[in-house]
């Protein structure tokens, strides 16, 4: 690779090896240095986000320290320490529910005990459905990765069908710090603790049943063969028994059908 990167990215990266890790679906690039992540977006907006929230949330819960963030003609560039431990999708963990569940409670309460009172992001419905629309209408909704009966019997006859049901059935918000993309590989585990969070673009003041939807059904996909292999111990309902709640179907299906658009 011939890349060439903006000044303080070169200085703080010279000579260093790193790797390309594709195992997100942000469409950034993402290059793994021995003690730091670079990612490289098309715009500067999801990662100038990500930049001024990890920043805010320093000292709040464990998250990367932000190195550098700049800009060029075409491209921006955020240098991040590495989280330390590994993914919550780490074999051993999903090999493991008496260690991943406990430990996915714990990282969403972490998440709720954020004190939201002078959060710089809020991350409202509205504004999700106002940018599902526009991703409608960009032609950016990928089909391929929807839930299997989101669409077709038994489900939506199409994506701007189920954008009307989304915005006619928007649901009572119990607004908390919310991750917002709280899959299981952008949380890390370090042992029997919770060691970061990571990839927050999307994170700001939400419906707390937002991350909860995407933690469990993140959960589920890596534990039903969506993604390969089957780990048969690990029943996904189970983390609502952890975190002490009764799961509102009805929520975390509306969060999971909106997320089809992003």
């Amino acid at each position: 690779m011939n890349d060439v990167f903006p000044s303080e990215i070169a200085r703080l990266t010279a000579g260093q090896p790193f790797t390309e890790n594709r195992t997100g679906m942000s469409g950034d690039r993402v290059l793994m240095f021995p003690g730091a992540v670079l990612k490289i977006g098309g715009s500067p907006t999801k990662n100038a986000a990500t930049a001024q929230i990890t920043r805010w949330l320093d000292g709040r819960l464990p998250v990367p320290r932000v190195l550098a963030y700049q800009q060029d003609e075409s491209h921006d560039y955020l240098l991040m320490s590495r989280a330390p431990g590994v993914m919550a999708c780490d074999p051993d963990y999903l090999s493991r529910p008496d260690a991943l569940l406990p430990l996915l409670a714990e990282a969403l309460d972490m998440l709720y005990r954020v004190d939201i009172s002078d959060c710089p992001r809020e991350r409202t419905l509205k504004a999700e459905l106002q940018e599902a629309a526009q991703r409608l209408e960009a032609g950016k909704v990928d089909m391929e990765r929807t839930e299997k009966d989101t669409f077709g019997p038994g489900g939506f006859e199409s994506p701007e069908k189920l954008l009307h049901w989304l915005n006619d059935n928007q649901p009572p918000l119990e607004l908390c710090f919310s991750h917002g993309d709280c899959c299981l590989p952008n949380i890390f585990f370090d042992g029997s603790r919770v060691s970061g969070f990571i990839d927050l673009g999307d994170a700001g003041i939400a419906d707390r049943w937002r991350d909860l939807a995407l933690c469990y059904r993140s959960l589920k996909h890596n534990t039903d063969g969506t993604y390969g292999k089957v780990y048969p111990g690990i029943k996904p309902e189970k983390l609502f028994d952890f975190l002490g709640i009764a799961p509102d179907w009805d929520k975390l299906r509306y969060y999971i059908l909106l997320d089809e658009f992003f």
